[in-house]
């Protein structure tokens, strides 16, 4: 099912960000909540050669990769009807054309005591993505973010704001990958 037949007469669209979406969405929203999505784990395995490294120097960001043992904290944007597809153009250019990503539906858990889960938009980018790093060690990841820049910044920022996020809004869980990269 396409994308577009998914949000076609929605009243609004639920967002997942787990990666700078989280601290700069960049689109409007009504109201976002911090939770997970369940079956996913966060790495910094994907390349980028525009936002936060170049192409002769890629940084690292994160996706997600499937681990059904695995929850990924993040926020949830509320998208209004009338921003539905203003926000997706935005996205298409910032997370699809410019970072490779493709879009997946996700049960989101919001993190406050309410019993309903969202079905929520989220963004990962796959191995058959060109720019798609994959594993190395945390060590050698550190190495790479540390001497990597791009238009956005550099991707050391991505990582303490990726790191900050985590311990101000979900300061019990403990994301070993993030925070041994960012040590």
């Amino acid at each position: 099912m396409k994308l577009h037949d998914l949000v076609k007469g929605k009243s609004s669209l639920w967002i997942f960000g787990y990666g700078s979406l989280v601290w700069k969405p960049g689109f409007s929203y009504n109201r976002s909540k911090v939770g997970y999505i369940k079956g996913y784990k966060r790495r910094f395995w994907h390349g980028d050669d525009f936002h936060r490294g170049d192409k002769e120097k890629p940084g690292r960001v994160v996706t997600l990769v499937s681990d059904q043992e695995a929850c990924t904290w993040g926020v949830a944007y509320e998208v209004p009807e009338c921003q539905i597809e203003e926000s997706l153009q935005y996205l298409n250019v910032r997370e699809v054309l410019l970072g490779g990503y493709a879009t997946e539906m996700v049960e989101f858990i919001p993190k406050e005591n309410s019993p309903d889960s969202l079905l929520a938009l989220v963004y990962i980018a796959t191995s058959e993505n060109p720019i798609y790093l994959g594993p190395a060690s945390d060590k050698e990841i550190a190495a790479q973010i540390s001497i990597c820049s791009g238009n956005t910044g550099h991707n050391i920022e991505y990582l303490h704001r990726l790191a900050e996020f985590m311990r101000l809004c979900c300061p019990e869980v403990e994301d070993e990958h993030l925070f041994s990269i960012e040590a």
